[in-house]
């Protein structure tokens, strides 16, 4: 009988010890559901945390910017976006000059004068310059007009310091293509501001500048602080940036900032953007630490006075 009851599966207490396995099954399924849901919860609870923290990092950045002005992502074209402001009186310490000296200040955006293809072509030539040398700390210059370019906590002659060899790094079409994005540029702020070209001379300093975040050796890589172009160098009357690569994807940080009495309002960097501006006191501004990646420009700058104009640059 009793190896019978081992092969019959259906004893009087089959029912009892069935209901009691379902019973412990369902148990052991709710307790790992449990589990589980205490884990997705963890993990929700986690990247809510994540989320937060970029999101506070992310408005800590942007705290002091009242307006963005233009963003990367907008295309400012055929037409310039012009944001007028009142002259300072800078200009009245300073020998006037009917046709150039500033009588309508502002300052203006426009991604209609340069191609990006061109922006490539310029970027290219200012990353063969740099490789030559470089500062040590986060920001770099090459000035094709004076040859300057940065060499550790100093700068070099280029032309002097590498003599014949230069040709191995520029061409004629590099400085061909320099001199015709130079001129135009000239000819947008002469148009937008009132101005006869013929009377806006370039004028030094005129550069390639390549930003990174590495930190500062010396004080010429503390870009970031506030000035006036028009108190730093007597000679500029306007200012102009053509950015050579792009914020958000090429770099974070490295935007141009306008302080103004009432808030800060920024121009976001785009590969072929200009941006230019009256050089007085109207126009007090900064540039944003670069917090990631390479930023790529080249300051173009105008006097109205002859006597400080320069040469667009030449190969050797």
């Amino acid at each position: 009988m009793a190896l019978i009851r081992l092969r019959n599966p259906k004893g009087p207490n089959a029912a009892e010890i069935e209901r009691k396995i379902k019973r412990g099954n369902a148990l052991r399924q709710g307790s790992s559901w449990r589990g589980s849901q205490g884990i997705l919860l963890l993990l929700l609870v986690t990247l809510g945390l994540c989320a937060v923290a970029v999101w506070l990092y992310l408005a800590a950045l942007d705290s002091d910017i009242t307006e963005t002005l233009v963003s990367s992502r907008e295309t400012i074209s055929p037409q310039p976006v012009v944001y007028d402001v009142q002259c300072s009186e800078d200009y009245e310490n300073y020998k006037r000059y009917p046709g150039c000296t500033p009588q309508k200040c502002g300052r203006a955006v426009t991604d209609g004068v340069v191609t990006s293809e061109e922006a490539q072509a310029l970027r290219r030539l200012a990353e063969r310059g740099l490789a030559l040398a470089g500062s040590e700390g986060g920001a770099s210059i090459l000035d094709l007009h004076s040859g300057a370019l940065s060499m550790g906590k100093q700068f070099v002659n280029i032309y002097r310091y590498f003599g014949d060899q230069i040709t191995n790094v520029f061409t004629e079409e590099d400085f061909k293509l320099y001199r015709e994005v130079r001129g135009r540029i000239q000819a947008v702020i002469a148009e937008t501001f009132g101005l006869d070209p013929t009377l806006m001379y370039l004028t030094k300093p005129t550069f390639f500048s390549r930003i990174n975040s590495t930190e500062a050796k010396t004080q010429h890589d503390e870009y970031w602080h506030p000035h006036i172009d028009k108190e730093t160098y007597g000679s500029f009357d306007y200012t102009s940036l053509l950015y050579l690569s792009n914020y958000g994807s090429d770099f974070t940080g490295g935007r141009f900032v306008f302080m103004d009495p009432n808030g800060n309002r920024t121009v976001e960097p785009r590969a072929g953007r200009v941006s230019f501006f009256s050089s007085g006191s109207e126009n007090l501004h900064r540039v944003e630490k670069v917090t990631w990646g390479t930023r790529y420009a080249i300051t173009v700058s105008f006097t109205c006075n002859p006597s400080h104009a320069i040469s667009d640059p030449s190969l050797p």
